[in-house]
């Protein structure tokens, strides 16, 4: 399943749209190709989305769910991603008017609501709640396998969580497949697996089977295309994360690309603990790469450099600080284009 081109959609995303945890749904305005109608966000509604995030979308902000039926959504979309995954209290109003409304759900969040009977009782025929996160089928233990792969595999890694490790896939696939490479976006999250249709959610998986998932998405496509270019989870420097080793051994990379938010020198939610030079951080990737395939060579290839806090001209002097400190090249692939990293990919 996936947000489909059909359906108009809304995105519920209270406290979302300037705060910390409106990732998923921001996400899906920028990259998704299906009909937005409306964005439901009590604290900025009748402001503009554009002058709010950048993001080029004239989509209507809105204060309720009630205030978005004008816009005859039929799909709401909870587009928040907190900490801990949980649903706020003062969501299950919202939802449940949309789910009287005639609306279906899309839920990225760790709380299941499919199986409630409260929120089933409100279905009519048509409708759906569609829980994003949920383990895959007939999992296995990780065995390696995909390094036999001919195609490359890139995924993408970071010195925190929440940076752009999505974006930077995304934008490294969609440069791929402009220059006629077969590539294909392996989606490990509940906001690439909205945009994609398929994957896997890594964090619903079991941690005994969480290589197994991966490996087991790589392995059913890395025949029939060039390049995967596969979403990073996480960061081996966060002390709260679990997937990025999973990660790597389940995808068994060619290429590593480090994400990194400019100027940030400590975890977002652990101020005390520091983020190493980044030199020590792709030392690091790489060595543990490295382990996870048998000490293959496993390199980090470029820095996908976050810039979104700084004005251009700053930007491009982070960005060239960042190439002088590491050797490597770098650029901001969301703002500015993904073609030098996917050069370096290439080369390798």
């Amino acid at each position: 399943m996936r947000l489909s081109l059909n359906q108009r959609v809304a995105i519920l995303l209270h406290e979302g749209v300037t705060g910390p945890q409106g990732k998923t749904g921001l996400s899906i305005l920028r990259y998704s190709e299906a009909p937005i109608v409306t964005l439901i966000d009590r604290e900025c509604a009748g402001k503009s989305l554009v002058e709010l995030t950048g993001i080029k979308r004239e989509v209507p902000i809105v204060a309720s769910v009630a205030a978005a039926l004008e816009y005859k959504p039929e799909v709401l979309v909870i587009g928040i991603a907190p900490k801990g995954g949980g649903v706020p209290d003062d969501y299950w109003l919202e939802i449940k008017h949309a789910l009287k409304f005639g609306m279906s759900l899309v839920n990225g969040l760790h709380t299941p609501m499919a199986n409630m009977p409260e929120l089933n009782a409100l279905l009519q025929p048509g409708q759906i709640i569609w829980d994003v996160r949920r383990e895959p089928p007939n999992l296995e233990v990780a065995s390696a396998i995909a390094r036999t792969l001919p195609c490359r595999r890139v995924l993408t890694v970071g010195t925190d969580m929440a940076i752009g490790k999505m974006s930077t896939s995304l934008e490294l696939h969609w440069a791929s497949k402009l220059r006629g490479w077969r590539s294909k976006f392996i989606a490990t999250g509940q906001t690439g697996l909205m945009l994609e249709g398929d994957g896997i959610a890594l964090d619903a998986v079991r941690v005994d089977f969480a290589a197994g998932a991966v490996e087991q998405i790589v392995m059913r496509y890395g025949k029939n295309y060039d390049i995967l270019h596969v979403e990073g989870q996480g960061s081996l420097l966060h002390p709260g994360s679990t997937a990025t080793l999973p990660l790597i051994r389940g995808s068994q990379p060619t290429q590593l690309v480090l994400v990194h938010r400019a100027g940030q020198t400590h975890n977002r939610n652990n101020p005390y603990v520091p983020i190493p030079s980044l030199p020590e951080v792709i030392r690091l990737y790489e060595t543990v790469a490295s382990a996870g395939g048998a000490f293959g060579k496993v390199p980090v290839v470029g820095i996908a450099l976050n810039t979104a806090h700084l004005d251009e001209i700053k930007a491009k002097e982070a960005i060239a600080q960042t190439t002088a400190e590491t050797g490597l090249p770098c650029t901001d692939a969301v703002r500015f284009d993904a073609g030098v990293l996917l050069d370096a990919v290439m080369q390798n």
